[in-house]
């Protein structure tokens, strides 16, 4: 063995046993009840004529050692040396104690569980002395002819060996699977970026061109009509002619949104709520809003939770705009420990929730709920004490 060998700590997958299922834990948990009322009894064994104060003695040292095991358990899988070596060597101590007070079985068992536990879970240059004394006190002191004791001795010191192995072995697999899982998310999220990627591009490609073409023949058709002599028909094209272009300008910004979100290059929400607010009040802007609140520690959002929460916000300042014109409207984002939500209140008159689902650009009330629900959020719309209010909550 190289001196790495020597010197290196089973690992903390080894020692964890977090690769037990349930019951298996719970089996765990009854052989340790099991060995702990053996130890007890043990300690009981052929001293009933033993004072009060001499069994009060012998359960006081059981349960000493078993809290020093389970301090011994958590200093090794902290990988911390010397903590867990006074440990393993006060149990060794108290055995010692136990068996010049007459507890010899008590004692016995405390040694054979050092010798295994310490090959178990030390490092080797530590595990070997300890395991070594443990053993050989329990060869001095035990009362079996010299081949039961060599035999046992062997048989112990292998046992502890042979679980330090099927530790490493199962600490091993545990980190390969590890390994495997993240390998498999890394790939998986790698193919979903190549695919929003792809539909990126195609958007960009068809209509992203589309609308920029759309942006420059709508100019330039203005810039001929307002040339054209002043009238009531000249005016009414004109009307027409901006307002598309209009419309057209603000599908161009939400496709490059859109684009955004697709290549992971998305602004923070709550940047993203104030240039809609203080924006414009064509398209999808809102200049009746008055105010942004964010509230709570900021952090990035997921993709589809950012588009969710920018796309609701987006309806909802269009429906105050189309339905209750000059309102004040008051925004408030809050982000909450696992989840984020959104509140548009406005001061004005509304129409019916029915009517606001399917009106507008077709999104609606019922676009935005089906648009939370499918992140396994929530959204509530309706009449408020003054006005209308859109509450939004979505996993974050």
């Amino acid at each position: 063995m190289n001196r790495e060998t020597w010197l290196s700590w089973p690992s903390r997958e080894a020692l964890s046993r977090a690769d037990l299922t349930p019951a298996r834990r719970n089996l765990a948990r009854s052989i340790r009840a099991v060995v702990f009322g053996a130890l007890l009894w043990s300690t009981f064994a052929g001293r009933t004529g033993a004072g009060g104060w001499t069994v009060a003695a012998g359960v006081a040292v059981v349960v000493g050692c078993a809290l020093l095991a389970r301090t011994f358990f958590r200093f090794t899988y902290a990988h911390r040396l010397w903590p867990s070596l006074l440990s393993l060597l006060l149990v060794m101590g108290a055995a010692a104690g136990a068996k010049a007070t007459g507890w010899g079985v008590l004692a016995l068992i405390l040694w054979c569980g050092c010798a295994v536990t310490a090959l178990e879970r030390l490092p080797l240059a530590a595990a070997v002395p300890c395991t070594v004394a443990a053993l050989g006190a329990y060869a001095l002191v035990n009362n079996d002819n010299w081949l039961t004791t060599v035999v046992t001795t062997a048989g112990l010191g292998l046992a502890g060996y042979v679980l330090r192995l099927d530790a490493e072995a199962r600490g091993t697999a545990l980190r390969l699977l590890a390994q495997e899982r993240a390998a498999r998310a890394a790939e998986a999220q790698s193919a979903a970026l190549g695919e929003r990627a792809r539909i990126a591009r195609e958007i960009h490609d068809v209509l992203a061109h589309s609308l920029s073409a759309q942006l420059v023949h709508l100019e330039a058709a203005r810039l001929l009509i307002e040339r054209e002599p002043a009238g009531e028909f000249r005016d009414r094209i004109l009307e027409r002619v901006v307002a598309a272009r209009g419309m057209a300008r603000d599908g161009l910004a939400e496709t490059r949104q859109a684009l955004s979100a697709l290549r992971g290059e998305m602004t923070p929400v709550e940047d993203f709520l104030h240039t809609l607010v203080e924006g414009p009040g064509g398209g999808s802007g809102a200049a009746c809003a008055t105010r942004v609140q964010v509230e709570g520690e900021r952090r990035a959002l997921p993709a589809e939770a950012s588009q969710t929460v920018r796309r609701v916000a987006q309806e909802a300042l269009t429906n105050v705009r189309k339905h209750a014109p000059g309102a004040t409207v008051a925004v408030r984002l809050e982000y909450l420990p696992h989840e984020v939500a959104l509140e548009v209140r406005d001061s004005g008159g509304r129409g019916s929730a029915e009517e606001l689902a399917v009106s507008g650009s077709g999104y609606g009330l019922m676009g935005m709920r089906e648009r939370a629900e499918l992140l396994g959020g929530t959204l509530e719309a309706g009449p408020d004490e003054e006005g209308f209010v859109v509450r939004l909550r979505v996993p974050a």
